[in-house]
């Protein structure tokens, strides 16, 4: 009876107190639901670069006769040492390596890049090549104020002029910039409060609020200069910075993140500097070096842009240090 009694309570204990219930109804739909979930773990972004990376793999693979799925080591090792060769950069080969590896796991394969000898020839390329990358120039605040005075008085200029101010000022990364709609924008008394609802460090969405105070002038004023581009646009929901047409037409599509990149460039060289050096990263590293020249700290260095890592921003730290209090300084 006792037996009895302990068998039918653990049966209850097991059982959900009330009937699960799913729109799902057998496990074809569960398995293209899990794999639907698996692809969203990922950004947009990352997964179009995995994409073009794998596609690269494979068109090498085919090309020299080897399997590309399940890859051997060797085929993985040979393929990137092909890369290096071809004047490749570390990152760009780190990238496609994971790329090879998500693939093999997505497949339910055991990744090939985790082998001694793709690990040792990735080892001999960073070593051979060296890791350290381009980057582009940080625009500085006389940086965007030259830019803000080479810009039209049309509504392209106007756009522009929100642009530039709000990428700077928030410390935005151009993805972030190109994805604020005009709902993300509170305006207060003290400037505008932005949420930014999805970043590259915050894929789940839990979202992040940043304040854009007024500036100084209403000319280098990112709070008048974004109320002035809505306002003269007419936009009242939905993207904030839209393609401008020849004729001066404010369409409904967003810009991407190539579009930051072009205007920055634009603009640099219109103020005489080389526009390759510049792009769509240098407004958020003009902020960061800026701020650590006027000695703002690194935690509100970290709450304007979102930064989880103070590698990053001591790297900035240093570059916008470089004259104060120089070693050298006063010697000659």
């Amino acid at each position: 009876m006792l037996s009895a009694v302990i068998e039918s309570t653990a049966i209850d204990l097991m059982l959900p107190a009330t009937p699960m219930t799913t729109n799902i109804v057998n496990l074809d739909d569960l398995a293209q639901a899990a794999r639907t979930f698996a692809a969203d773990a990922k950004a947009s972004s990352t997964r179009r670069a995995y994409t073009k990376d794998w596609k690269l793999f494979s068109s090498w693979c085919r090309s020299m006769g080897l399997p590309e799925l399940p890859a051997a080591p060797e085929a993985v090792a040979s393929y990137i040492t092909a890369m290096a060769t071809q004047g490749r950069k570390p990152a760009t080969i780190q990238r496609a390596l994971v790329s090879i590896s998500q693939a093999h796991k997505m497949a339910g394969n055991e990744s090939p890049t985790s082998s001694a000898v793709v690990r040792e020839t990735l080892k001999g390329i960073r070593r051979s090549l060296g890791v350290a990358q381009d980057q582009k120039a940080a625009a500085l605040p006389e940086n965007i104020k030259a830019m803000l005075g080479a810009s039209s008085e049309d509504i392209l200029g106007t756009r522009d002029r929100a642009l530039l101010l709000l990428g700077f000022a928030g410390g935005f990364r151009r993805s972030e910039l190109v994805a604020l709609d005009v709902s993300d924008c509170e305006f207060t008394g003290d400037g505008v409060v932005v949420t930014l609802r999805r970043s590259k460090c915050d894929q789940e969405g839990e979202g992040r609020r940043i304040g854009i105070p007024f500036g100084s002038s209403p000319e280098a004023c990112p709070v008048r200069c974004l109320r002035r581009w809505l306002e003269a646009a007419g936009i009242g929901h939905g993207p904030i910075f839209r393609r401008v047409g020849r004729w001066g037409h404010v369409g409904d599509q967003r810009l991407d993140g190539r579009a930051v990149a072009v205007v920055v460039q634009k603009y640099a060289k219109l103020i005489g500097m080389d526009p390759k050096k510049f792009g769509g990263h240098s407004l958020r590293a003009g902020l960061c070096t800026s701020a650590a020249r006027a000695g703002k700290t690194e935690r509100s260095i970290m709450n304007q842009t979102g930064h989880r890592s103070v590698t990053m921003v001591r790297k900035y730290i240093r570059d916008g240090s470089l004259f104060i209090e120089n070693a050298a300084s006063g010697l000659l």
